[in-house]
């Protein structure tokens, strides 16, 4: 991927480092990839954007996203992840970090873990690393948080 292209909203599809996945996958064991193509797909059970992910239920796999970027398409996948894990999914979303954005304030803000990554990931068949900088934010099945009494 060029670097004018990575700068432009030409694309919202941001391959995961295979690498950075594998470190995620030795923590919490996926099962399900909701957001992928054929070609890179994380799991054995995945959903492309023909099977549209956001419609379908993510219980009971543990469920890798990195989802479409830009403006209007992440919000809808981070509201999902939290909706399914109120019905006892456990989600770790690979995500621009944008504090700025309602959906950060509105679905992960006081509802999930959130790890900044230092530095700019290299996503899959780019030269360059991203033009912005990126979190793993971790919604944890609703049966298994921690009380807040």
């Amino acid at each position: 991927m060029n670097k004018k292209l990575m700068f432009s909203s030409a694309t919202g599809e941001w391959a995961t480092p295979q690498d950075f996945y594998d470190r995620l996958n030795k923590e919490f064991h996926f099962g399900l990839d909701a957001a992928a193509t054929a070609e890179n797909a994380k799991c054995g059970s995945f959903f492309t954007e023909a099977d549209d992910g956001l419609t379908k239920p993510w219980t009971p796999f543990t469920t890798f996203v990195n989802p479409p970027y830009g403006r209007n398409k992440t919000g809808p996948w981070v509201h999902k992840a939290f909706e399914e894990s109120q019905r006892g999914a456990l989600v770790v979303m690979l995500l621009a970090a944008r504090t700025d954005t309602r959906w950060f304030h509105k679905w992960i803000l006081g509802h999930a873990e959130i790890r900044f990554l230092p530095g700019r990931l290299k996503f899959g068949g780019c030269k360059d690393s991203a033009p912005f900088p990126s979190m793993v934010v971790i919604f944890l099945p609703k049966a298994s948080r921690p009380s807040t009494n």
